[in-house]
């Protein structure tokens, strides 16, 4: 039983023996910054049984509670906020209760699973600033979901055929001479996307020849040579063209070796990956099992619909009159291709921006409607745009931030500030290099996961690499001097037994902090928020750092407080590590 379930009970029995009544629930919330304690009971809700002055009732409990709870050493009121202080034994228990604080907060996994989808890129051009955002959030939570003890497959459906695909392949086959990565040094992705960027380009030029010949500009766009010919190679893609499927197959796989260089840059991972060439025929067999039992109907012209109308939606088509699926129909099947591919799955997190809100809403009442059981676990992590003060991104204008660019860019920013502070003079070169990247993704990568997920972001390079304030390198840099703090202790001291000491006020801060990362861990997993773990960090090391400012660790008064200090510093260190591990940004030990 932990100590507010302790106090939750013997307020009960105080509001009881005091009064008379019976108290349901008692509410309690963190003592705030200018009061003395370090919980707060919230009395105002008390009222409801008891009638009296809101302050005279939190005196009685206060009272109470002092004399019945040892952990509770002295109280006071505000208005109808009893505040209490807790002991310092209480906080030298609890630390010295924790044997390994790189494995605090995090629970072992049972056998329940979330599906975790992120990335889902299409294969015609490179990943960039958007796709960032969702790879960042996704895995991210995958980590989290994770560490509150549930197992979390990642995964990603990669859309690897549609018209959209047949473009960059005809414009590498109009214009492309044969060229390949190897041939142009190119990564493959990028390649194939110069070739999405040159069918715009050549479908324009046709649109503008047609209109200059008479035709309206919807009859241009319809009519443009370019555009049939990639409708036509569609065709033959699907109807299985032996040379048509051999081009698809080479530049895609170009497109993932791509892929793949970006991903490991990135730190990221998947489990197991879908394509939707695989499985774009999933779900038609759904749809005939739900026209039998009344999930869905026929229209007259043969094309099949559910009626969500009961819940404030539409009527949604799941397959046209031509028998062909939709991708709301892919979207049924492959959700339950993947709880059959993994059972243990109770419910899984779709990574996709607030533009599919409406889609995901009906996914998931279909499949409800469908009579899955996990369906009821089902979540959209609907996020905002990521903006550039250049404006708004477009892949076939060839106008996106290219994301292995931006990964270079911030390494770039992050030599810039590094050499200006002068702070790695006595570095190697490969060491600077390395540290460039750790600084430039960690700031790149906290810069975007603080932030709500349903928030807007606008990126700005320069702001994420500060050294001062709420930013990755700012957190890094701490837990780097954390690690030269203990390079200079004396290793005797970091494996004494903390004795029975007094606590400063700074002291008592990082570890009422400290103690609240598993509760954080959990809340992040539940709200599927990286954002509560971001921002519960750099709430650490403001902590630390005003503990350090005002309490010396090497030259303590008395080895009792040093031995302490420095293993304080060393929590703190792990837990900053095992946060950041979360939100997939590594700590450098030297900055």
């Amino acid at each position: 039983m932990n100590l507010q379930e302790t106090l939750e009970i013997e307020i009960k029995k105080a509001i009881t023996e005091v009064y008379g009544a019976t108290l349901e629930t008692v509410e309690f919330q963190a003592t705030r910054k200018d009061f003395e304690g370090d919980i707060t009971v919230v009395v105002f809700p008390i009222l409801r049984v008891v009638k009296g002055n809101p302050v005279q009732i939190g005196e009685a409990i206060g009272a109470y509670l002092v004399a019945n709870v040892s952990e509770v050493v002295k109280f006071n009121v505000v208005k109808g906020f009893l505040n209490l202080v807790l002991s310092d034994a209480y906080y030298l228990d609890f630390f010295t209760g924790i044997s390994d604080f790189s494995n605090f907060g995090r629970k072992p996994q049972g056998e329940a699973a979330m599906m975790v989808e992120y990335s889902s890129p299409n294969t015609n051009k490179p990943l960039h600033l958007g796709h960032i955002r969702n790879i960042l959030l996704g895995y991210s939570v995958s980590e989290i979901v994770a560490a509150s003890g549930k197992k979390a497959y990642k995964t990603q459906i990669i859309n690897d055929r549609g018209i959209h695909i047949c473009k960059s392949m005809l414009a590498w086959k109009r214009f492309g001479n044969g060229e390949t990565p190897t041939s142009t040094g190119l990564k493959g992705d990028k390649l194939v996307g110069n070739y999405y960027v040159k069918f715009d380009q050549e479908y324009k030029k046709e649109i503008a020849t047609l209109i200059a010949e008479g035709k309206t500009e919807d009859e241009a766009k319809a009519e443009a040579p370019i555009l049939l010919e990639a409708k036509e190679m569609l065709q033959k893609w699907e109807a299985g063209d032996a040379d048509t499927v051999a081009l698809w197959k080479e530049m895609n796989s170009w497109v993932y070796a791509g892929f793949d260089k970006t991903y490991e840059s990135l730190g990221v991972n998947f489990d197991t990956l879908y394509y939707e060439s695989d499985t774009y025929l999933l779900g038609k067999e759904f749809v005939a099992e739900g026209l039998e039992t009344g999930v869905f109907f026929k229209k007259e012209d043969g094309s099949v619909w559910c009626d969500l109308t009961d819940e404030g939606l539409d009527e949604k088509i799941v397959l046209r009159s031509d028998g062909t699926a939709v991708y709301m129909t892919q979207d049924i099947g492959t959700a339950i291709q993947r709880v059959k591919d993994h059972p243990n799955v109770e419910g899984m997190i779709y990574t996709v921006g607030n533009e599919q809100d409406y889609h995901f809403q009906v996914l998931f009442l279909i499949l409800k409607k469908l009579g899955f059981d996990w369906a009821k676990n089902l979540y959209h992590l609907s996020y905002g745009m990521v903006d550039l003060p250049s404006g708004k991104m477009k892949s076939r204008e060839g106008t996106v931030v290219d994301a292995d660019d931006l990964i270079d860019d911030m390494a770039q920013t992050a030599k810039k500030i590094s050499e200006e502070l002068g702070k790695i003079d006595a570095f190697s070169e490969e060491e600077k290099e390395a540290l460039y990247h750790t600084i430039g993704l960690g700031a790149l990568k906290y810069y975007i996961l603080k932030v709500d997920p349903k928030k807007r972001i606008l990126f700005n390079p320069e702001e994420s690499v500060d050294f001062q304030g709420n930013t990755g390198p700012f957190i890094q840099y701490t837990y780097a001097r954390i690690q030269s703090i203990l390079r200079k202790a004396d290793e005797t001291f970091t494996t004494t037994p903390v004795g029975a000491i007094t606590l400063h006020p700074k002291e008592k801060e990082v570890l009422k902090t400290l103690q609240q990362y598993p509760d954080v861990i959990q809340m992040a997993a539940a709200n599927y928020s990286p954002a509560l773990i971001a921002n519960y960090t750099y709430d650490l090391v403001k902590e630390f750092n005003s503990f350090y400012q005002n309490v010396s660790i090497l030259a303590a008064d008395s080895d009792s407080e040093k031995n302490f200090r420095i293993q304080l510093a060393q929590a703190v260190a792990s837990v900053i590590k095992s946060a950041f591990g979360l939100l997939g940004i590594q700590v450098p030990e030297r900055m």
